[in-house]
């Protein structure tokens, strides 16, 4: 009788073969032409799940067919082990996040060998590693030295579940934490930033030259929001001097400025209020504090904008008329974009066109509606109508939009008012958290406050022991008080004698760490140089892996595995630190990833009724880089 078929058997047997021949590693000098394939390293979560077999199944095929075709395939593997998933799981467990995250890891690893995923062991690295955290805090040091990092008090994202500030990228569209999927509230508080904003323009340049799924190129460009159109000033009616600035990206629809729109934090609402408007203004800017920008920019009917609005008793003067508007404050602007103030011109915009219905204010098309036009605010393009003024020297109409456009644009510069001007959505990277499973800054305070760099020789600062590691709870709602770090309960860690080249001093920790996502902002250049104590690559092995290969090539990763729900936190993220190394001359290539695959979605499309029954839903269909994958 034939004999019965041992898969797992057969299994173990070759897996072992591989990893006693050595046949996935690779060594730096291999002769053979050379690919590097990489999959997002995953948070220690536990056992391997269907995410990751559908993830680094994708990455296994493509490592195996480049090694039958003759190449040197260079696949490592570690584990992204600090941040919130790994705490806010230790927390539950009542156990400490580094035991905690050190099981997992081997919880983890155990599943990857079982499933007989290739890759090179030997290059391995954990984000929480006192041996990674080095370099995390060294590039953290450039990038302050470059003028990249800076302290300030700035209004933030904060999560009452995660009891820590967030970047702009982690609350979903629905104003919630992307984690604990509470609603995020605004917040005035000291934190770490990058400057993303000065590479905004690079980042978005630079896209068309990946071999990115378009998708993911669109979330970034759509995130970075480049507006090119103009600022100029309004003068406030009755006082000579005092201007509002307003940006728009439509300077050839402003003879159809009705009403002007200042955001509730803009500096000038105070000073331009009056007294009998005071209670109306106070009471939209206390529910616009209490608002996140994703709702605050929803679209509105006028009924609902009729109550997001209130008028502050002050005209503006519309300079290319002459003609005085009443100047709004309404939650639906701002600050952070632009100049926090705006023109309203109802006939172009939507928003605009319910506003001025719900306040009953004058509406003046300015650009000529198509044949077939039915009404309402049109946002279409055409030439310009009801758009000229002799007397002070313009004439728009006839004028198709970008003619218009650039005409309005002189006008405003001829005479000083105004200029051209560019805007991004795009906001700097808040990047301290309020935890304790984090790096810590390499930053000491002196007795005056002032942030201090620590030398490279200091490096690593590791973290301190805690047996009480949990956030407490803040009471967001106490604007005098200030949410307080784990790390600040580790006195005798905080205060520290240093001789930072002028004797020794007393400073003061930073109790802050940085986020999750700065493990893995540069973790694939690590992997080419894992054992290195002197650089966190060495450039010649860097140049080799990642180099370009021809003046018009980005260089970078061959091919990376991962989610595109990454596209504006850890892939935009890991893009900015790398040009910024590049700018430095740490590395010599110009994007961290050439080639990118997003592998997909697992869904979860059958459910339970009532009973507790199993219900099998339809058969669905989902597609990603040009396959389509069909399942129930």
């Amino acid at each position: 009788m034939a004999r019965a078929y041992d898969v797992t058997a057969v299994e173990r047997k070759w897996q072992q073969h591989w990893d006693d021949e050595g046949t996935y590693q690779i060594d730096n000098d291999d002769p053979r032409e050379k690919f590097y394939a990489l999959c997002m390293y995953p948070y220690p979560s536990g056992a391997a799940h269907q995410g990751h077999v559908r993830n680094y199944t994708f990455g296994d095929l493509t490592v195996r067919y480049q090694t039958m075709q003759g190449k040197g395939v260079l696949s490592p593997i570690g584990f992204d082990s600090f941040g919130l998933p790994a705490e806010n799981a230790a927390i539950k467990t009542g156990t400490h996040p580094r035991i905690f995250t050190d099981a997992r890891i081997a919880e983890l690893t155990a599943s990857l060998r079982r499933l007989g995923a290739v890759y090179d062991w030997r290059r391995e690295i954990h984000s929480h590693d006192p041996s990674y955290i080095k370099w995390n805090q060294l590039i953290f040091l450039r990038l302050w030295d470059a003028g990249l990092a800076y302290r300030a008090l700035a209004p933030v994202n904060w999560c009452p579940g995660c009891q820590t500030v967030l970047a702009n990228e982690q609350v979903l569209a629905d104003g919630t934490c992307d984690r604990s999927g509470d609603v995020v509230i605004k917040r005035d508080l000291e934190q770490w930033f990058f400057r993303i904003t000065q590479y905004a323009d690079e980042l978005l340049e630079a896209l068309d030259d990946l071999e990115w799924p378009e998708r993911a190129k669109t979330m970034q460009r759509n995130w970075i929001g480049r507006s090119e159109g103009a600022e100029f000033d309004l003068p406030v009616e009755g006082r000579d001097g005092l201007t509002v600035r307003v940006f728009t990206t439509r300077p050839d629809t402003s003879f159809g400025m009705t009403y002007a729109v200042m955001a509730p934090e803009h500096p000038l609402v105070d000073e331009l209020t009056t007294a009998d408007q005071r209670e109306a203004v106070d009471a939209l800017r206390t529910r616009a504090a209490a608002a996140t920008d994703i709702e605050r920019m929803a679209e509105g009917d006028a009924a609902a904008l009729g109550k997001r609005g209130a008028y502050t008793g002050t005209n503006v003067i519309n300079p290319f008329s002459g003609s005085p508007v009443p100047l709004f404050v309404a939650d639906y602007v701002l600050m952070g974009y632009g100049t926090g103030a705006i023109m309203a011109v109802p006939a172009e915009d939507e928003r605009d066109w319910a506003f001025a219905e719900a306040f009953e204010l004058p509406i003046i098309r300015t650009v000529q509606p198509t044949a077939g036009f039915e009404g309402g605010a049109y946002t279409g393009t055409g030439v310009s109508i009801n758009s000229s003024n002799p007397a002070a020297g313009i004439e728009l109409d006839g004028l198709p939009m970008a003619d218009a456009k650039a005409r309005m644009i002189a006008w405003l510069e001829e005479r000083g008012v105004g200029a051209g001007a560019v805007t991004y959505r795009l906001r700097d990277w808040l990047f301290s958290r309020q935890r304790y499973w984090g790096e810590p800054f390499p930053i000491v305070y002196d007795e005056t406050g002032l942030p201090v760099a620590l030398p490279e020789s200091m490096l690593p600062v590791e973290l301190p022991e805690l047996i009480d590691f949990a956030p407490k709870k803040h009471d967001i709602n106490d604007a005098d008080s200030e949410p307080e770090a784990p790390l600040s309960r580790a006195t005798d860690w905080i205060t520290v004698e240093l001789d930072l080249g002028d004797g020794k001093k007393t400073y003061r920790r930073e109790t802050n760490v940085m986020p999750q996502w700065a493990g893995s902002s540069w973790y694939e250049m690590r992997y080419l140089d894992p054992t290195n104590d002197k650089a966190m690559v060495d450039p010649e092995i860097e140049r080799y892996w990642m180099g370009p290969q021809s003046p018009q090539d980005t260089g970078g990763v061959d091919l990376y595995v991962g989610g595109v729900e990454h596209a504006v936190l850890h892939l935009l993220y890991a893009r900015f630190w790398h040009k910024v190394l590049y700018d430095l001359g740490h590395v010599a290539t110009r994007e961290p990833f050439r080639r990118l695959v997003n592998q997909g979605y697992i869904l979860a499309d059958s459910f339970t009724d009532e009973r507790g029954m199993y219900v099998a839903a339809a058969e669905v269909e989902h597609e990603a880089d040009g396959y389509t994958f069909r399942g129930h």
